[in-house]
């Protein structure tokens, strides 16, 4: 299966070098996997994993680790932005 992954801000730094100008990439993942697997995989910090939405819609924290992920979705994460 092959979802898009994007990632924002200061996450940008764990993406691989050729995705990082467009900060997003094709990412292809085993049937089953879901939210947190694809999170792990980059280790990401969970402190750093704050917005996170599949095709656009918002994915509470309580519900990554059961959301499995479908072909051709768009996953998309995003730190804590703090600003006035």
């Amino acid at each position: 299966m092959r979802i898009t992954f994007k990632l924002f801000a200061q996450l940008q730094d764990y993406l691989p070098a050729e995705a990082k100008k467009t900060n997003a990439f094709s990412l292809e993942l085993a049937e089953g996997s879901s939210i947190v697997d694809v999170i792990e995989r980059f280790n990401l910090p969970p402190r750093l994993v704050h917005l996170v939405l599949l095709d656009g819609v918002h994915v509470l924290p309580e519900a990554r680790p059961g959301r499995k992920l479908k072909d051709g979705e768009t996953l998309a994460i995003w730190p804590p932005v703090a600003g006035g």
